[in-house]
């Protein structure tokens, strides 16, 4: 499949995405390939209609009314596990329990290039943050994690993900997917050849073997195309029905400050609103019946972005991103972080009531309940 320029904006002809909108209005299980890549190409009154179309499919799927968040904290795995860091791991997961977080996400590897790495570095890493807080949810490890920590401690990755949930491992981070399709990934990757498509759907199989759900990603708006997409969710859809493993889809675009160095000089270019909005509605309306929930990633888009995907297909804000006061830089995305009052701003901006949620998207313990303020819907929908 041929790739395309860096983000270039496709709109599919009009033909083609109303013969595909007549269909999705029908029967959304009869539409083809080529029709979803249609969809992808919507524009003007069509991509209107179609992310209408989504937001019906939200409604039917997820709590109408409600928009869920989690309150969380983020954690860089080398960062906060090297020797010389200046707060302990302990320390900054029990001042996230403090400050209301019901879940760690901890991703990226530890390093290599040190000899003195404990080969079962990243469970002494579950194990501390358990003990630092027992009713934390720990949401760590993406699949290149994964291998690599089983691969130091000479096991396979469903040895080592038996172990890693017996010591208090929840749930795995869906990341490192970008694009399912080994050309995409290999043009994405700055040197040498890239673990195969195969290596992610297989650990992410075997964690939820393990029984460790997981999320589900989609990087676009690089050089993937809208067939690239839509066979990316068509994968993810056959893993969900084998596995029923995914509580939720992340849609998120690839910026071009975050783009690969040796893609530095072509990733001049973000991606179009208009195919951020059809991206997510055409995400929601292909995995109706297979992943129920769709997360907005707000640090990657603008605020009135993030109410139109809102109001197109996603149902959930994901984390507020806590930074603390101890290590605020320890996170991938230090300083974006949202606060209560945003999160009833953005509820009430889209008409609905915001709803604190686990990782599971069942309700928090009694004592991490964030106090909202009243917003102007909470008393029409109870």
């Amino acid at each position: 499949m041929v790739l395309r320029a860096w983000a270039s904006d496709r709109p599919a002809p009009g033909g083609s995405v109303r013969s595909a909108l007549a269909a999705l209005r029908t029967d959304r299980t009869s539409l083809t390939d080529a029709d979803w890549a249609a969809l992808l190409g919507a524009d003007g009154d069509e991509l209107t209609e179609l992310c209408t179309l989504a937001d019906v499919a939200r409604r039917e799927a997820t709590e109408p009314d409600v928009m869920t968040f989690v309150v969380n904290r983020n954690l860089e795995t080398a960062m906060v596990a090297a020797p010389q860091a200046d707060v302990s791991i302990d320390d900054l997961v029990a001042e996230a329990w403090a400050l209301g977080a019901t879940e760690i996400c901890m991703q990226g590897p530890l390093p290599r290039s040190r000899d003195d790495v404990d080969p079962d570095a990243y469970l002494s890493i579950i194990r501390r943050i358990r003990a630092a807080a027992p009713g934390m949810h720990l949401h760590a490890f993406r699949p290149p994690e994964i291998v690599d920590a089983a691969s130091r401690m000479g096991i396979d990755v469903a040895e080592f993900l038996r172990r890693a949930r017996d010591a208090g491992l929840g749930s795995v981070p869906g990341t490192a997917a970008q694009i399912l399709d080994d050309e995409v990934r290999a043009a994405l990757h700055p040197v040498g050849t890239p673990p195969p498509v195969s290596e992610w759907v297989d650990t992410i199989r075997a964690a939820h073997d393990a029984h460790l759900f997981s999320t589900a990603t989609l990087l676009y708006g690089h050089v993937e195309t809208a067939g690239h997409v839509v066979a990316h969710l068509r994968l993810l859809n056959r893993i969900a029905d084998e596995t029923g493993g995914f509580h939720e889809l992340i849609v998120m675009p690839l910026l071009p400050q975050n783009a690969p160095p040796h893609l530095a000089d072509v990733a001049t270019a973000e991606v179009s609103r208009r195919e951020t909005r059809a991206v997510h509605a055409v995400a929601r309306l292909m995995t109706v019946g297979h992943i129920d929930h769709l997360q907005v990633a707000w640090t990657k888009l603008d605020r009135d972005v993030v109410l139109e995907v809102l109001s197109g297909g996603a149902d959930d804000l994901g984390g507020l991103l806590l930074d603390g006061e101890l290590s605020p830089e320890s996170g991938q995305e230090a300083g974006r972080t949202l606060t209560v009052d945003d999160v009833v701003a953005i509820a009430d901006a889209v008409g609905r009531v915001p709803r604190q949620r686990r990782t599971d998207y069942g309700d928090p313990p009694p004592g991490q309940r964030t106090v909202l303020p009243q917003n102007e819907n909470a008393q029409a929908c109870g």
